[in-house]
Formats: structure tokens, C-alpha cells, sequence
């Protein structure tokens, strides 16, 4: 009897995805309570036929000589911590978890705009604070309506296309994309238009940014991007911090030439206690939590664990990402 392929799990997964990978492999999972260091995992990686690696930074150094290593599978969409090409030319594939949370996102990120548009958490934390009151003068309050207002799309992909069918179809929305590829699908369906960034930045109401991070993205939003927005508006980001130049975005804010920003990534995360953002009120704030939900965050550790398997046996995953 072939014994099974050996397998490390770099944090824990749902019961339901691990039963699937004890069916399949033999594995063991680091214990939480000790950092992974990058020297402990090179040499684990040189003892299994596959990894689950979610937050950690690889490349083909650490890869380097693991002979028997053939697949490293992460829990997530993005893969900026990794680097596919120098993986595949080490022999060793790169999976993530597309599709699963694509629906989960938008949610997230359509709550940003109608947060950020009409100051809910903002509102919120001035009840809390004790700060409304009959003297409170109305107009200090007001938010903006999202209602039939233009929305641009920085990364029209799939979840791209979820934004546009929420804001089309729930609130009549004018949708921009810009892109590197037409998308005749979103054309179609919601009578989306193309055009370049900066048209896009200076015609949207509500801008939102779901590329991913690449050399041509960082510091896409930067401060000449947000001069050509509008006064009045609002920026969301659902993709990954360093797609907005921070500096610029917290002068912009500061000096209201944009309503406000709404943002679940961030440059460094956690925020450090000291960041301007904790202490401004034009900015909507959470933590990362595109995908948290427990649903979505079970069905992306099983498609994980499924490409796990699939490459620790020699098989082709469902997800690889090309290098």
C-alpha cells in the first residue's frame, strides 16, 4: 500500500477541511503558540510534498533544494507574498482560492460606499460619544445619497462585476471601469463604459479599487490621483493598501479635497496606534475582513485544502496561479 503524501499546515483549518485532508494525506500543523521563523520553515519544506502557507512570504530562495516539495497552497485570492514564477521555476506550484469570496467582498465593500457615503460609522461613534443633540445643527450631519450616482471601478474583475451589478441593479448607479481588457459582459449588463483612470477619477462620485498588487498598481492612487477626484468624492478600497499612497490620502482628507475614504486594507496592518486614520473622522475603517465571514472563510480553507491535496499527489489543482 502507497503511503500518503506528507503534508504541512501552516495554521489551523475548519474540521471539515481537515477531514477531507486526513482522507488524502498525512499532515501536521505548526502550533500557534511559536512564530514560524523562515529558517524552521525551509527546512520543513524540504520534508513534505506540500504546504498550506496563508500570510507568509515565498519565493524561490526558501523553496531552493526541496526536492520533494510540489505545491504551495494559500487560503486567500491575493498572492503578492508570493512569487509564482520563481516557484514554477523550482518546480513547486502556487495556489489560491478564487471565486469562493468573490460575492462575500462585494458585500463588504458595497457596505463601504453606503458607510462612507452617508457617515454611518461616523454617525454612530458621535451618538455613542454623547455628541447628538438638539442644538446639534443638522447640516453638520449630512451625508451624500449613492442613489443614481457614478460609480468607477479601478479592476473591473469578478468582483469588480458584483460591485457593478449591486449598483446598478439595487441603486441605479452610472458605472465607469477601467481596466486593461474590456469586459462586454459588464457592457452589456449594466451599460458600464470604459475609459481611462483619469477620466474615471475626476467623473465618479464613488470610486472603488479592486486590483490587484503589482509593480504597475502600487501607489496607483497617489497624490496627483487624487487631486483629479472630485471634491465631493469618495474613496473605497477592497484591494490591498499599497495600492493608495497613504501620505497623499491622509493630506488629501485632512485637507477635505476629497469628501472622505473608506478602507478594509491598509500599507502596514494591524495600524499602528499612532496612524492619523484612528483619529479622522471623513474615514470609514475595518479590519481586513473582505472575506470574514464564517461561510466564506470555511469554503476558501476547503479549496485550499483541496488544490493541497490535489498537487501534494501529483495531480493538477483546480487554482493555479500562472508564473
Amino acid at each position: 500500500m502507497l503511503s500518503k503524501p506528507k503534508v504541512f499546515l501552516a495554521h489551523p483549518v475548519p474540521e471539515s477541511a481537515l477531514t477531507y485532508l486526513s482522507q488524502h494525506c498525512s499532515y501536521t500543523i505548526w502550533d500557534q503558540q511559536k512564530t514560524l521563523q523562515q529558517d524552521d520553515l525551509r527546512a520543513i519544506l524540504k520534508q513534505v510534498d506540500g504546504a498550506l502557507l496563508t500570510g507568509h512570504a515565498v519565493d524561490a530562495a526558501l523553496v531552493e533544494g526541496c526536492d520533494r516539495l510540489k505545491v504551495i497552497s494559500t487560503a486567500t485570492v491575493g498572492y503578492d507574498k508570493f512569487d509564482p514564477t520563481g516557484l514554477a521555476n523550482e518546480g513547486v506550484l502556487l495556489t489560491n482560492t478564487p471565486y469562493v469570496l468573490d460575492e462575500t467582498v462585494a458585500d463588504l465593500l458595497f457596505g463601504l460606499i453606503l458607510s462612507g457615503s452617508r457617515r454611518i460609522a461616523e454617525l454612530h461613534t458621535h451618538i455613542q460619544n454623547g455628541e447628538w443633540s438638539k442644538e446639534t445643527a443638522s447640516d453638520a450631519l449630512f451625508g451624500q445619497d449613492v442613489y443614481e450616482k457614478t460609480l468607477g471601478i479601478v479592476g473591473m474583475g469578478r468582483i469588480g462585476e458584483k460591485i457593478a451589478h449591486r449598483a446598478k441593479e439595487g441603486f441605479g448607479m452610472n458605472i465607469l471601469y477601467h481596466n486593461r481588457s474590456h469586459r462586454p459582459e459588464a457592457e452589456k449588463r449594466y451599460n458600464a463604459e470604459k475609459v481611462e483612470l483619469d477620466d474615471l477619477l475626476s467623473r465618479s462620485d464613488i470610486v472603488v479599487l479592486t486590483v490587484p498588487l503589482t509593480d504597475e498598481t502600487k501607489h496607483l492612487i497617489d497624490k496627483d490621483a487624487l487631486r483629479k477626484m472630485k471634491s465631493t468624492a469618495l474613496l473605497v478600497n477592497g484591494a490591498r493598501g499599497s495600492v493608495i499612497d497613504e501620505r497623499a490620502l491622509i493630506e488629501a482628507l485632512q485637507n477635505n479635497e476629497i469628501f472622505g475614504a473608506a478602507l478594509d486594507v491598509f500599507e502596514t496592518e494591524p495600524l499602528p496606534h499612532d496612524h492619523p486614520f484612528l483619529t479622522m473622522k471623513n474615514v470609514t475603517l475595518t479590519p481586513h475582513i473582505g472575506s470574514a465571514t464564517a461561510a466564506t472563510r470555511e469554503a476558501m480553507a476547503m479549496r485550499a485544502i483541496q488544490n493541497l491535496v490535489a498537487g501534494a499527489k501529483g495531480e493538477t489543482p483546480t487554482d493555479v496561479v500562472k508564473g
